[in-house]
């Protein structure tokens, strides 16, 4: 029996000892983006090969958290890592919330993990989500995170069952698919025109990339239900509570 917080896809078949809501919802994670016009090909690709990682949290409990993620960075000690994805499947609410439920909670979980982090902020990254090349850090490691969840109804690619699942990308993933590279551009710009069929929207105006001098990073990682800009400030504090640049 695997009683590691970090778990791969056949551990749902064979641990018995994972929740019964957990199985429910990794099967409709599974189904949804292996379905033959899902969007995202690398996500579905990963999913398949059994590259992606997973963990769960309860609304009680997220400790175990922080050791995923630990252990998860660790698979890119490896010099000829995959392209490995953690997803974290966070307990149902008893009745489904709204966007903004769901929004608080993804935030409330970021710096929950960020207070927990052992490993000092580099000195080189901005601590404050409003410059523009503010990134999410844990381990030391840049993380691109996003959050799917129920109350999506119109951005369908955000909905991937009853639980808001949190997607943890490490940076190291995109090399050779970065904003400004030939790959990146056209691999970005394929999986955009694609989730515009799914959902039905243009793209949302905080969608962009990395490095974009007038695009905030942290709008991304929770975009809005709609294609109206995000206005609020950033929930993030860093927990130095100093703001430096």
């Amino acid at each position: 029996m695997n009683n590691s917080p970090l778990l791969k896809k056949e551990d749902f078949l064979t641990n018995n000892h994972l929740p019964d809501w957990l199985i429910k919802e990794y099967e409709t994670f599974k189904s949804t983006v292996t379905e033959k016009t899902f969007p995202c090909y690398f996500g579905k690709a990963a999913e398949i090969g059994g590259d992606l990682r997973y963990a769960y949290i309860t609304q009680n409990d997220w400790s175990n958290l922080p050791k995923a993620l630990e252990m998860f960075l660790t698979l890119f000690e490896n010099p000829h890592h995959k392209r490995h994805g953690l997803f974290v499947f966070v307990e149902p609410f008893e009745i489904e919330g709204s966007l903004e439920d769901y929004r608080k909670q993804f935030w409330d979980i970021l710096q929950y993990i960020h207070e927990q982090d052992k490993t000092p902020w580099p000195e080189t990254s901005p601590k404050d989500p409003e410059h523009y090349l503010w990134d999410f850090h844990f381990g030391g490691e840049p993380i691109f995170v996003f959050g799917n969840a129920p109350a999506y109804k119109q951005r369908k690619t955000r909905d991937l069952g009853n639980a808001m699942v949190i997607g943890f990308q490490p940076r190291k993933i995109f090399k050779g698919l970065t904003g400004t590279e030939e790959g990146g551009i056209m691999s970005r710009q394929k999986v955009r025109e694609r989730v515009e069929v799914w959902d039905k929207l243009p793209k949302h105006p905080d969608i962009s990339h990395y490095g974009d001098p007038t695009h905030n990073e942290w709008k991304q990682f929770f975009i809005g239900d709609d294609v109206e800009p995000i206005t609020h400030k950033c929930p993030f504090q860093h927990k130095s509570k100093e703001v430096k640049n």
